[in-house]
């Protein structure tokens, strides 16, 4: 069942970030402009003096939203794997393989959606993310082997 859940996950994840990239650029970017417009708010109610420019502030967000997908599906990747009895170095090198070939064909994807784009920095940011993703799982099964 567990297994069974966790294939699930990656699955399901991936297919948010089909959804998300098959978005065309005009909502894409407003979805983006929204989430910076509420980290300025945060910002400025913490740090009322602090100034930045807005669009790079909205870069930084796009760049991290990927980084920050594939740490995720790095991490349910990795999950689903070991639960299916895939051990040591291998299943790492398999989710991280899964991972950036995900992160290509979902850049090749954008190429058919208007106003959309299919960025080699993109996958490179996405391996970055889902490569953290794998690590932080391996540390802490390593971590956790050690206390019990």
């Amino acid at each position: 069942m567990a297994k069974w859940f966790s294939w699930t996950a990656v699955i399901a994840w991936m297919a948010l970030i089909f959804y998300l990239s098959h978005q065309p650029a005009t909502v894409s970017s407003e979805l983006s402009s929204e989430v910076t417009e509420v980290i300025i708010e945060i910002i400025e109610t913490v740090a009322p003096n602090t100034q930045f420019e807005f669009g790079n502030l909205n870069h930084l967000v796009r760049k991290n939203a990927h980084f920050f997908a594939y740490l995720v599906l790095g991490l349910l990747t990795i999950n689903a794997l070991r639960r299916s009895g895939s051990t040591g170095y291998r299943s790492i090198g398999v989710a991280l393989v899964i991972c950036i070939l995900y992160a290509i064909t979902d850049e090749v994807h954008q190429l058919f959606i208007p106003g959309r784009s299919g960025e080699v920095r993109d996958v490179l940011i996405d391996t970055a993310g889902a490569s953290v993703g794998i690590g932080l799982y391996w540390l802490f099964s390593r971590l956790r082997q050690k206390v019990a």
